[in-house]
C-alpha cells in the first residue's frame, strides 16, 4: 500500500484497499489523479498494453488518461470520427440511417446543431477536460423568461401559447396566494407558530407578487402586451389568467426541470459545437492511436490478454493486447463473437436502449429573435416534439439552427420510423401551431436523427431493467458489468450515476484507468 501510495497517489492505494476490502467504508472518494509516465517503473512489464473498443467520451477518455503512464493504447472506433453518440452537424455531414435513407447537411458556414450532448452543467468534469484540452466554452441558456408553453387542457388556456414568464408568474402567484390563504385562516396551526405564520406571509408577498391583502392580481412580471417607454409612456400590462384555469390547465408542469441538479443555469456548451471536446482528445492521443473505420467482430479473453478481431476497409484484422476497455454500448456488446460468461451476457441485456432524436432546421431569418426577443432558451410543449430549442450562438446574425424537436421515448416514436422530410413536415406542423407561421417560413434546410436508427449506437442511452428511475440503489446486473471479466473492463456512461452525460462517461472510464492501473503496479 505504501509503494502504490508513493508511486500513485492516495487514489491508487485507496483503489488498492477496497479490492482486497481493506478500505474504510466511511472514507471519502478521493479526488482522481491521472497516472503518471514515472508509475510503472519496477512495478510491472514495460509498454503494458490496452486496446479500447469505442472512440466515443468514455473511450477517448481511458485512452487519453492511460497514455499519460506510458500505456501501449489502441482504440479501435467503427465510425469515421470521434465522439460516439457526441457529435455536431454541419455543412459536409452525411450520414446513412438504419433506415436506409442517407442525409446530407448544407448549413451555411459555422452554423451547427450537435444532434448528441448539446450543454455541460458546471459541476460536470467534461468542464474540466474543456480547459485541460484548450476546448473555448460559451454559456448556454438552458431557460429563457421569453420562450413558450403550449399544453392541452380542459381550459380556456387549452393550445395557447403563454410566455415562459407569464406562465411563472401566474403558477406561483396563485400557489403563494392559496398557501398564504390556508395559513391565515388556520389551517396550518399544527405546524406553524404566529411567527412562523408572519415569516410565510412575509416570503409569500415577494415569492408570488401579491397585494398587501394577499391576492395576486398580476403585474409586470407576467410582461406587457406594449414595453413601457418614455414620459407618461406606462406601457400595458398582461393581464393574469383566472386561477381555476392556471390550476386546472398545468402550465407549470415544467418549472421543476430548471430545480435539477444537472439542469441549473449557468450551463455551458463548447463553441463550435460539443465534437470540439472529442477532436481534442484525438489530437492529444494521437491519430495514430485510433483506428476508424474499425468494426469490432469479436472480443475473446486468450487467459494471458484479449483479442480482438475487426473490419476495417474490407478486411478482416485481430490485435493481441494485455488488457481491453470495451466502451460498446451494451446492447450491442452481446452481438460480439465472445466467451463472456452467460452471467455478463444476461447482465448486458438489462441494459436498456432509450429512444430519442433531434431535427435542426436553418432558418435564413432570425424570426425568434427579430419578433418574439427569444435568444436562446426552450419552448416547451406536450405535441409530440416536445420542446423547441432556439441557437445560443451567431446572436443577431442573418441565420441559424433552431432544435425543431428534442424527444425521447414514446413522443420520439412518432418520428423514429418516418423520413427526413416526414419528420420535418410533421415537426414545422406542430411548431407552427405554436409560434405562427413564421415558422414555416425562410427554411433552407434541416437534418434529423433518431439514435435507435443510427448505426453502432442503436440507443440514445439506456435504463436498467429494474432500477428505480430515481437512482440510489445499484441493480444486480449493473454491478455485474462494475467487475472485470478476467481482461476486459467494460466502461460508459450506463455504469455511472450520471447516465446520458458526458460527465457519466469520464467517471466510469477513470474508475476503470485507475483499477486496471492498480491491478497492474500491483502484480
Amino acid at each position: 500500500m505504501r509503494g502504490l501510495g508513493a508511486t500513485g497517489g492516495v487514489g491508487l492505494a485507496y483503489g488498492a484497499m477496497s479490492a482486497i476490502g481493506l478500505a474504510p467504508a466511511t472514507a471519502d472518494t478521493p479526488r482522481f489523479r491521472s497516472p503518471a509516465m514515472g508509475d510503472l517503473i519496477g512495478k510491472a512489464a514495460k509498454n503494458s498494453s490496452v486496446v479500447v473498443l469505442g472512440g466515443g467520451p468514455a473511450g477517448l477518455c481511458a485512452a487519453y488518461e492511460l497514455r499519460k503512464a506510458g500505456y501501449t493504447v489502441t482504440v479501435l472506433e467503427a465510425r469515421q470520427r470521434p465522439g460516439g453518440r457526441v457529435w455536431s452537424v454541419r455543412g459536409g455531414t452525411t450520414e446513412t440511417d438504419l433506415n436506409g435513407e442517407t442525409q446530407s447537411c448544407t448549413f451555411a458556414e459555422g452554423h451547427y446543431f450537435n444532434l448528441g450532448a448539446t450543454q455541460i452543467p458546471q459541476g460536470h468534469i467534461t468542464l474540466d477536460y474543456c480547459r485541460e484540452l484548450g476546448v473555448e466554452i460559451q454559456p448556454f441558456g438552458n431557460q429563457n423568461a421569453n420562450t413558450l408553453v403550449n399544453y392541452r387542457s380542459e381550459t380556456e388556456i387549452s393550445g395557447q401559447s403563454v410566455q415562459y414568464r407569464a406562465a411563472k408568474a401566474d403558477v406561483y402567484g396563485y400557489m403563494s396566494e392559496l398557501l398564504q390563504k390556508a395559513a391565515s385562516r388556520g389551517a396550518l396551526d399544527d405546524v406553524l407558530t404566529s411567527a412562523d405564520k408572519d415569516a410565510l406571509a412575509t416570503f409569500l408577498r415577494d415569492f408570488g407578487d401579491l397585494s398587501s391583502d394577499g391576492r395576486y392580481l398580476g403585474s409586470s412580471r407576467r410582461g406587457y402586451d406594449s414595453e413601457p417607454g418614455a414620459g407618461l409612456n406606462f406601457g400595458s400590462e398582461r393581464k393574469p389568467y383566472g386561477m381555476s384555469d392556471v390550476i386546472r390547465s398545468g402550465i407549470g408542469r415544467n418549472f421543476s426541470f430548471e430545480f435539477g441538479y444537472d439542469q441549473a443555469m449557468m450551463m455551458m456548451t463548447p463553441v463550435g459545437g460539443m465534437d470540439r471536446i472529442y477532436y481534442a482528445f484525438q489530437r492529444e492521443i494521437g491519430t495514430d492511436r485510433i483506428r476508424f473505420g474499425a468494426e469490432v467482430t469479436s472480443m475473446t479473453n486468450t487467459g494471458s490478454g484479449v483479442r480482438v478481431e475487426y473490419r476495417q476497409d474490407g478486411d478482416r484484422k485481430a490485435i493481441d493486447a494485455d488488457y481491453c476497455i470495451c466502451t460498446l454500448p451494451p446492447n450491442l456488446v452481446g452481438r460480439l463473437g465472445n466467451n463472456l460468461p452467460a452471467d455478463v451476457l444476461l447482465a448486458l441485456k438489462a441494459a436498456i436502449p432509450v429512444s430519442s432524436g433531434k431535427l435542426g432546421i436553418e432558418y435564413s431569418r432570425r424570426w425568434w429573435e427579430l419578433e418574439d426577443r427569444i435568444y436562446g432558451g426552450a419552448t416547451n410543449t406536450d405535441k409530440d416534439i416536445a420542446q423547441i430549442m432556439f441557437p445560443y450562438d451567431h446572436f443577431n446574425a442573418d441565420r441559424g439552427v433552431v432544435v425543431g424537436y428534442y424527444n425521447t421515448g414514446l413522443r420520439h416514436l412518432a418520428f423514429e420510423s418516418l423520413t427526413h422530410r416526414q419528420r420535418l413536415a410533421k415537426a414545422v406542423d406542430e411548431g407552427a401551431a405554436i409560434h405562427g407561421d413564421k415558422y414555416r417560413g425562410d427554411i433552407a434546410s434541416s437534418f434529423s436523427g433518431s439514435w435507435r436508427r443510427t448505426k453502432y449506437s442503436e440507443g440514445a442511452w439506456v435504463g436498467w431493467s429494474g432500477s428505480d428511475a430515481h437512482g440510489g440503489e445499484a441493480t444486480p446486473e449493473y454491478t455485474k458489468l462494475l467487475a472485470p471479466v478476467d481482461r476486459v473492463y467494460f466502461a460508459g456512461d450506463h455504469l455511472s450515476n450520471a447516465i446520458a452525460w458526458q460527465h457519466g462517461a469520464f467517471t466510469s472510464a477513470r474508475d476503470v484507468v485507475t483499477a486496471l492501473h492498480t491491478r497492474i503496479a500491483a502484480s
